[in-house]
């Protein structure tokens, strides 16, 4: 299956596999080996955080916890997500382990490595797409997090990218990749 990236248009030298990421809602619904999906998250831990604090934690689900990890996303979100892979959600730690003093880049750190993930799934065949459309008081409780120390940030899932006409129509038509805001709107340099 070939994607089209003509609306993404990098300078030339910007690597391919930054300027071809994208986020699919088409998936096919098969397994990832988990040798694979640990090399996935495993990618994460290099990515830079403040203080090396690390405030990342990764939750996936596996063949007996899909459909309650599937529940805990909006019901737009689980029209798709049901056939990815793996659905996982990222949590943050508001504060440092070295001195209890709150974290204020936690979610951006955290950040930082989701991109590292998507980046290490990509180089091994697959697709993520990140979701703010969660039922975070619901994600909270079921991964027993505490409020006053811990953040639910986003959901993803991970899967191998799959055929767009079984998405229902109003998103067909969402399944390109797409373009990006020009340079000099992100870039003021002065």
């Amino acid at each position: 299956m070939s994607t089209d990236f003509s609306l993404r248009d990098p300078l030339p030298g910007v690597m391919e596999q930054l300027s071809h990421r994208w986020s699919p809602r088409a998936f096919t619904k098969t397994s990832i080996e988990p040798e694979v999906l640990a090399r996935i998250i495993d990618a994460a831990r290099f990515a830079p955080s403040c203080f090396n604090a690390q405030p990342w934690r990764f939750y996936t689900s596996n063949d007996s916890t899909f459909a309650d990890y599937l529940a805990l996303l909006v019901d737009a979100n689980q029209v798709w997500a049901k056939d990815a892979a793996v659905i996982g959600f990222l949590a943050a730690k508001k504060n440092f382990e070295h001195n209890g003093k709150p974290n204020a880049h936690s979610a951006f750190d955290s950040g930082a490595a989701w991109m590292s993930m998507v980046l290490q799934a990509q180089q091994e065949g697959l697709h993520c797409h990140g979701m703010a459309g969660i039922h975070k008081d619901a994600a909270r409780t079921f991964f027993t997090l505490d409020d006053n120390s811990e953040e639910v940030i986003m959901a993803f899932v991970i899967g191998k990218h799959g055929n767009t006409d079984a998405l229902p129509e109003p998103l067909r038509a969402k399944e390109v990749p797409s373009p990006r805001k020009k340079l000099d709107e992100i870039w003021l340099a002065k």
